[in-house]
């Protein structure tokens, strides 16, 4: 990996399949730019520093996790 210069910005990029890909989407709204295509999102998360896009990065993963966590527990949503 190449040393980071000042004022550089960094990107990071994500896709993501998934059978409640819709779902996890909402649940990202306020944390990262992304596209919401045919079953797919297409993150994008862009910082300054190394340490903020780590932070960013932890926000958005524990925004997945919890989206998909309770997606599970309520069996997608559908009624027994």
């Amino acid at each position: 990996m190449k040393d980071q210069k000042r004022n550089e910005t960094l990107e990071l990029i994500l896709a993501i399949e998934h059978s409640e890909s819709a779902n996890l989407s909402s649940s990202i709204v306020t944390e990262a730019d992304f596209k919401y295509t045919d079953g797919r999102i297409s993150i994008s998360i862009t910082s300054d520093s190394f340490s903020d896009m780590r932070a960013r990065w932890n926000s958005l993963m524990r925004a997945l996790v919890a989206s998909e966590q309770s997606i599970d527990a309520t069996n997608g949503g559908e009624k027994y």
